[in-house]
Formats: structure tokens, C-alpha cells, sequence
């Protein structure tokens, strides 16, 4: 807020401090869509709201399916395995963890095994025993009457018809009765193959065979949804961008496949799960792999190595590439020119977090000491600090390494752009490739917030000198206030200021 507008204002003290209470619900709007509609439009209509999402890489590293696990599946530092009885401890952020696999709730052999965006979709993959993981194979999920395996959590066998079946124990069978009612309306027109036309049918709407849609309405029914299932769809959601609606809404299902087909639907009007996530809930605030996507980001060149020529390239192999060195016509090496160019992301919004953590993974070539010529930047309120402390690559090859997790708990309550500075000169031009990057923040209360500040306390505002101005969930304010009610801190002051 500028000091002109708050000069207008009415001050007055306050004596109590305002708190914020961390949610992620479902966003506004997004839902619009399926009211009115019933029966199959609904399907389709709920098919194309969540059928994109920027879904991880397949395996371990960052932005990648084990470092998801990290987010979706852990508690305290162990695995929640929805497969088997066995407690295993989670390792280093994205590396997979011994003797378990990536799980692929609707096996991947049911649309042939082809890595389209149902192979990479965590509300379809789970952290999973290998043991079980390979005895569940690719069957169906139904009733099993004669059991050939039992781990106390998933048993494995055949069902009254004879047919080869995998059933979850109760505490389970709403997760992914769930699962599979979103992976049979997300992938709706995906052809179906092998073992799944024993649950499925190729099509936009049933898609699940009568059994399968009523054994899993059922099973939904009787295993409501869970703080955990719903905690997990909100992370899956700050990763993919897309939600499971079975899990937001509980009765949907009934308008798809079960006793109300025949009614319309109102998101505005039916029961809707809500879940507070809680202060020390992880969630992804930005993610991005550079080799498939800009992430959204920026070029600034003060000086180009050549006139028309870039620092920075985004490559399918490598990711973004800046290098001030560029080769000319037949010559066999290239010249090193002095440049200076910045990949800038866009605006990271660190409001309701109270700590955030960044990490990426990047290589340097033809460097001596590349923190030198190089550096990574955060970018807030006009300042620009050079972040210190993690991992640099020796400077000497293409090695990928990945720079640790760097605090970005100073910014919390900002809104931030991460900065990658390249300078080079024309006697030193390395190469730095930056692969992918994510940004993970601890829900809650920032550490600047209003809420810090000790209650009743006294003083007059002068507004010449410094402060900071909040909304009435103790955010920071940037730029102009609206007409409304705001908070003010300056020093040990705190101050109710309407306008």
C-alpha cells in the first residue's frame, strides 16, 4: 500500500492479532461446468475439466514420481503403502526406496502399456510392496471369494465367476474405488485391451462394466472419504492441476452410474468434502521440467554475446542452456563473447506458507569456479538477493547434480521470482544447463505475518516511516489497497486500519 493512500485512512488500535488457518479447497469456478447435467453428459463434462494434467516424469529425481510419493504417500518419514502390512522409511527426496515399486492401481496393460498421461498420473500410482505389487499383476479390482494370496492388506485370488481378482482390505476400498471411478472418467477415451475389458468397456460412457460400477459405488459408500484421501487430493492437485472429483464430491458417482442418473447436478448444491490442511501440510507451490516445458518463464538480456542472439535456449534434452560462447561460420571452436542474460520465472506466491524450500538440478561446463560467472537469485519488492549455500557442479563436464534444498523461508508471506544469472566474458564462457526445478511450501502461517505479533499493543501510526500492511488473514499487502479493512505493523505496533 503507498503511503499517499494510507494517509486517508482511519487508524485505530487493535488488540487482537489476526490468525490464518491454512485450507486448499476446491478453487472457485472450477466446477461450473457440470451443473445441470446428468447421466452421461456428466461424465464427459467432469472428463473434460480434469482430462489434462501436467503430470510428473516416470521415476525417481526431482519432479519426478518417487519425489511426488515424498508429498502424496509419507507419514513421518514412512511410506503409506496401501498394499501391504510393511513399514519402510522414505530416503532422499525423489529416490526411490528399497523393495517397493510405482504402482499402477489400473494397470498400464489395459491401454497397452504406452506411457500416455494415465502412466504418470499419481491418482492412478502409488507407492507399493514389490511382492504385492507383482502378485496383484495386472487383474481387476473386485470381490475375492477364493484367496491364493493374503497380506493382511490386499488379498489376490478369484472371484465367484473364477475370474483372476485383487481386492483391498476395507480401510482401503473407498481410496480406490475412487481411483478407479476417476481413472475411468479422466481416460474415458482411451481403447481398452487385455485383462480390462473384464472391468471395462471402450467408450465415453458407461466405460465401466455394471458390475465394476456398482461393487465400486458400493465400496465408496460404505469407506467414506478420509482426512488422508482428501489431504491427498489437494497435494495432487498443487502438482497436476487437476482433482478427483469422486473424492470432492461424495455423491457424484450416484449421478454418473447409480440411483440418481435421472437427476441433474449442482456442484453449488450437494454435499462437498472440506479438509484443513493443517500448519506443517507440504504442498507443491511450483514445479516445472524444463526439457518439456518454459515453465512459464522469462528471458532478460541485458547484453547479448552477439546482436540477435540469445543467451538462453530451452532444449528438448537438456532444458534451458546459456552459454556466451557461440561458434562462427566454419570454425571449429566456438568464441567466447561477453554477455549477461537471467531465466526469471513468473510470480511464485509464497502468502499462505510459512516456509518454503526450493530445489533444481542443473550441470556447468568450460567454468573454473562457476559460482563465479554464475549465481540464483530471489527476486522480491524490488530487491534482488543472490542465494547462497547449495550445491554447484564442478564446472569441468555435462554431469547433472541436484543443489539441495535451499531455504526460502525469508520470503515467506511474499510473492518471489527465482532468477538464473548468467554472465560470461570473453575469456571465460561456460555452459550451464538448468533440467527442472521445484518449489515445496509448509502450509501456515508466515513467520512475517501479523498473527507473530504480540497482542494489545500500543503506539501511534506515523506514516512516514516504515511499515507493512495486511489483509484480515495475514497476508501481505503489495501495491494498493482496496477499500476495506487492513493491518498494520510498524515496529512493535500493530494497528486496525480501514479505508
Amino acid at each position: 500500500m503507498k503511503r499517499t493512500n494510507i494517509k486517508a485512512l482511519a487508524i485505530m488500535l487493535i488488540a487482537t492479532i489476526v490468525s490464518i488457518t491454512a485450507s486448499a479447497q476446491i478453487p472457485e469456478g472450477y466446477y461450473d461446468a457440470l451443473k445441470g447435467k446428468k447421466g452421461a453428459e456428466l461424465k464427459t463434462a467432469v472428463h473434460n475439466i480434469i482430462k489434462e494434467a501436467r503430470v510428473l516424469s516416470y521415476g525417481k529425481g526431482i519432479a519426478a514420481t518417487w519425489w511426488g510419493f515424498y508429498l502424496t504417500d509419507n507419514d513421518n518419514g514412512y511410506v503409506i503403502d496401501r498394499y501391504s502390512p510393511n513399514k519402510v522409511e522414505f530416503g532422499a527426496w525423489g529416490e526411490s526406496c528399497r523393495s517397493m515399486n510405482i504402482e499402477h492401481s489400473f494397470p498400464k496393460s489395459w491401454w497397452g502399456g504406452e506411457q500416455r498421461q494415465a502412466y504418470k498420473d499419481l491418482y492412478n500410482l502409488m507407492p507399493s510392496d514389490a511382492k504385492a505389487n507383482s502378485t496383484k499383476s495386472n487383474y481387476g479390482m473386485g470381490v475375492v471369494t477364493k484367496a491364493t494370496y493374503d497380506n493382511g492388506v490386499i488379498k489376490v485370488g478369484s472371484g465367484n465367476s473364477g475370474t483372476k481378482m485383487w481386492q483391498p482390505y476395507p480401510e482401503w476400498q473407498g481410496d480406490f474405488a475412487r481411483a478407479y471411478l476417476y481413472m475411468a472418467t479422466c481416460y474415458q477415451d482411451y481403447k481398452w485391451v487385455k485383462e480390462g475389458l473384464k472391468s471395462l468397456e471402450t467408450g465415453d460412457y458407461p466405460t465401466l462394466q455394471k458390475w465394476a460400477s456398482d461393487l465400486y459405488i458400493k465400496w465408496a459408500k460404505e469407506d467414506p472419504v478420509s482426512d488422508l484421501e482428501a489431504k491427498r487430493n489437494n497435494i495432487v492437485y498443487s502438482i497436476q492441476g487437476n482433482r478427483n472429483p469422486f473424492i470432492d464430491f461424495p455423491n457424484l458417482m450416484e449421478y454418473i452410474w447409480g440411483d440418481s442418473i435421472n437427476y441433474e447436478f449442482d456442484p453449488a448444491k450437494t454435499v462437498t468434502t472440506k479438509v484443513e490442511m493443517g500448519d506443517e501440510s507440504r504442498m507443491c507451490i511450483y514445479l516445472a521440467n524444463f526439457k518439456t516445458s518454459d515453465g512459464g518463464c522469462t528471458i532478460e538480456t541485458p547484453l547479448y554475446p552477439k546482436e540477435g542472439v540469445e543467451v538462453w535456449e530451452l532444449t528438448k534434452s537438456y532444458g534451458w542452456k546459456g552459454t556466451g560462447a557461440i561458434k562462427e561460420g566454419t570454425n571449429t571452436y566456438a568464441t567466447k563473447f561477453a554477455a549477461e542474460s537471467s531465466v526469471v520465472t513468473p510470480e511464485i506466491d509464497l502468502s499462505e506458507y510459512k516456509s518454503a524450500t526450493m530445489t533444481f538440478s542443473h550441470a556447468v561446463n568450460y567454468a573454473k569456479k562457476p559460482s563465479e560467472k554464475l549465481s540464483v537469485e530471489v527476486r522480491c519488492e524490488g530487491k534482488t538477493t543472490k542465494l547462497e549455500g547449495f550445491a554447484w557442479p564442478e564446472g569441468k563436464d555435462w554431469t547433472f547434480i541436484n543443489s539441495g534444498d535451499i531455504d526460502l523461508s525469508t520470503w515467506a508471506g511474499k510473492k518471489i521470482n527465482i532468477v538464473f544469472h548468467y554472465t560470461s566474458t570473453t575469456s571465460e564462457a561456460p555452459t550451464w544447463q538448468v533440467r527442472d526445478m521445484a518449489i515445496i511450501g509448509v502450509k501456515g502461517q508466515p513467520t512475517t505475518a501479523i498473527g507473530n505479533v504480540t497482542a494489545g499493543t500500543q503506539g501511534k501510526f506515523n506514516p512516514t516511516l516504515p511499515y507493512t500492511v495486511y489483509d484480515l488473514s495475514g497476508r501481505v499487502v503489495a501495491g494498493d489497497a482496496q477499500h476495506g479493512v487492513f493491518i498494520v505493523k510498524q515496529g512493535n505496533n500493530t494497528f486496525k486500519v480501514m479505508r
